[in-house]
């Protein structure tokens, strides 16, 4: 039997603060945690995905971050976490430690073999898929990435997908809006109660207009209030609102996502919380590197142009 998992609303991506030498700053994650999940939009938290570097965590630090959030965020809010792998044998063992430290579902992230030409081949899908639910109980997302980097799914594979019964949700990354609405419609079609998961934040203001079940983002590890408002008028169908959001947002997502290269949109965000003080450092993992300076300041000045600061003491 699928367990129920509520994804209604805002889904956090949470970041995962580091020491200057790379060992996790709990007591920063602790702050970002207290921030993020604060606003009442806030209805689930993801965590060892992209946001959180899951690909440079081992075993045993993916474990220690879902327990810590568990006991942090309690045992009423969903939990997801993601599973970053290199082969089916990996992502099943990920899942299966998973499940045992208490989340509530798994992210499936593609393999990057995928990016052969797996993503309009479902065989390949679907053998992942079903190996990871034939090893655990847990309800699966998908993730689907921008389908011009090889990774993401075609929408026939996405109705398959979504065909299983416990695949619960898509998170939407295709980074093509007409696309969105295609792989929108053909889910619906298929699993009306699958969760429709908009995440490429460049159109996000689009892709609620044309039809969503929530907003998962690590864009809400920096503004849950503002994401959390957007998704209130979403589901309001409140098109002005909207509107008059996504001017406060549009500068913010373009000092984050805008300017390339958009391997370093996390680490802007990063950057974006250590200048709110709510994190100690903003370094990354390799193979990420710090951001240059003259990028930092950029972030700096788009946050205090958008008042964060104020919803921080909020």
């Amino acid at each position: 039997m699928t367990r129920s998992v509520d994804l209604s609303g805002v889904t956090v991506a949470t970041i995962l603060p580091f020491h200057d030498d790379f060992s996790i700053d709990w007591a920063s994650y602790e702050r970002v945690l207290a921030y993020c999940t604060r606003p009442k939009g806030i209805r689930a938290v993801f965590v060892n995905g992209h946001a959180g570097e899951g690909a440079t965590l081992d075993d045993a630090e993916r474990i220690e971050v879902i327990r810590r959030t568990r006991a942090f965020i309690g045992p009423d809010v969903p939990l997801l976490s993601g599973i970053i792998a290199w082969s089916t044998a990996e992502a099943v063992a990920q899942a299966q430690m998973a499940e045992a430290a208490g989340v509530d579902a798994a992210v499936l992230f593609p393999l990057p073999q995928f990016s052969g030409g797996a993503g309009t081949d479902p065989r390949y899908a679907l053998d992942y898929v079903d190996s990871v639910l034939a090893a655990t109980s847990l309800p699966l997302s998908i993730f689907q990435q921008p389908v011009a980097s090889g990774y993401g799914f075609s929408s026939s594979v996405l109705g398959e997908l979504v065909a299983r019964p416990r695949v619960i949700a898509v998170k939407e990354g295709s980074g093509d809006i007409g696309l969105y609405e295609d792989n929108l419609r053909r889910i619906k079609a298929v699993a009306p109660g699958c969760y429709m998961l908009p995440s490429n934040y460049h159109w996000l203001v689009a892709q609620v207009a044309i039809g969503a079940d929530g907003i998962l983002s690590g864009m809400a590890s920096l503004i849950p209030d503002l994401l959390s408002d957007l998704w209130s008028a979403a589901e309001a169908g409140d098109l002005h609102t909207l509107r008059a959001l996504n001017d406060q947002l549009y500068p913010i997502v373009r000092t984050i996502y805008g300017a390339p290269p958009l391997i370093e949109m996390h680490t802007r965000i990063k950057v974006a919380l250590r200048h709110l003080g709510l994190i100690s450092s903003a370094v990354p993992r390799r193979p990420l590197l710090p951001v240059p300076a003259d990028v930092a300041a950029r972030v700096g000045q788009a946050v205090d142009a958008a008042g964060l600061a104020r919803l921080l003491s909020a």
